[in-house]
């Protein structure tokens, strides 16, 4: 996948903000690169995270490559700040409080592995982000996330959990691990 540059990556932080203060100002327009440069028409897998005083305030993204990035972003951007269901839609007294993140995803592989210890091995964090899934049970974590849980095990613990399974059910031979990478940067 193809890295942003710093202009890039600056348009896609104006659309995500330009895109939440329009949505909870209802008058003021969504202010669209244009011409969109054609690396952010590429299909791509991405996150939007909303920083509050440097704690979770809402993440929604899209694992797989589906629609183009600054489409993605957009929609993301919304859907995080308004319908993250673990918190209340964002209100105009915190918008100036949140920081925003951004996350470009390479598209999720297959990671191959004997049992859990050999998943233990092969998992490289800070990164690879982590998909985990059983069934209709499945949750992801960014790469990021490393950075509060960097222990493997607990990791995946929070991990299967997130996916409404039982905490150990990382260790089941029938669960599926997808791995991918992601380039992100923030405000």
């Amino acid at each position: 996948m193809e890295k942003l540059d710093d202009a890039d990556r600056a348009l896609l932080m104006r659309l995500a903000r330009s895109t939440v203060a329009a949505e909870l100002k209802k008058e003021e327009a969504v202010r669209q690169p244009e011409p969109l440069p054609p690396v952010l028409r590429q299909k791509r897998g991405c996150f939007v995270t909303l920083h509050k005083k440097g704690m979770l305030r809402g993440c929604i993204g899209t694992i797989e490559p589906v629609k183009p990035l600054a489409e993605g972003i957009a929609e993301n951007a919304i859907n995080a700040a308004f319908f993250d269901p673990r918190f209340p839609a964002l209100s105009p007294e915190e918008y100036g409080e949140v920081d925003l993140e951004v996350s470009l995803l390479t598209v999720p592989e297959i990671l191959e592995f004997r049992d859990s210890s050999d998943l233990l091995e092969k998992l490289e964090p800070g990164v690879h982000g982590v998909i985990l899934s059983k069934g209709w049970h499945r949750a992801t974590f960014l790469p990021q996330v490393w950075d509060q849980i960097p222990d493997k095990k607990v990791f995946l613990q929070h991990l299967c959990q997130k996916a409404g399974m039982e905490k150990d059910c990382w260790t089941d031979p029938d669960v599926e691990v997808q791995v991918y990478t992601a380039e992100h940067f923030s405000e």
